[in-house]
């Protein structure tokens, strides 16, 4: 990282991806935390495997990413699953805005409403009229 600081477990292009979100140094990593790291780096686009997630609670924990015992990673990949869950689609991903919702009530005794006209896909209509 800077200033000749290297993250324990942390490579070249990992490093330049956390540079990229703010983190820059162990103290600006133990200040956020590897979950909320892991999910700044997914929040700017990169595409970081859960090996990124271990790597940054190792650099935290002072030990090689391996040694974290295997209860703490499903920890951390179940609450790295919410967290991620929680971010926008890439815009190329989003759905399209939603129309205008109608709700129709049709209570027999109170007089149904008729049925609105789309003019697409009727299902009480044959497709072979």
């Amino acid at each position: 990282m800077s200033s000749g600081s290297k993250l324990r477990n942390i490579g070249p292009k990992s490093a330049a991806w956390l540079r990229q979100t703010g983190i820059r140094s162990q103290e600006d990593l133990e200040a956020v935390g590897a979950l909320a790291a892991f999910v700044r780096v997914k929040r700017a686009g990169f595409k970081p495997s859960l090996n990124l997630l271990y790597a940054l609670e190792g650099a935290i924990l002072g030990c090689h990413w391996q040694e974290i015992p295997e209860a703490r990673r499903s920890e951390l990949v179940l609450a790295a699953g919410d967290e991620v869950a929680k971010l926008p689609l890439p815009k190329n991903k989003r759905m399209p805005a939603a129309g205008p919702v109608t709700t129709v009530h049709s209570d027999e005794d109170e007089g149904a409403m008729p049925e609105p006209e789309f003019g697409f896909d009727d299902p009480g209509q044959s497709s072979q009229d």
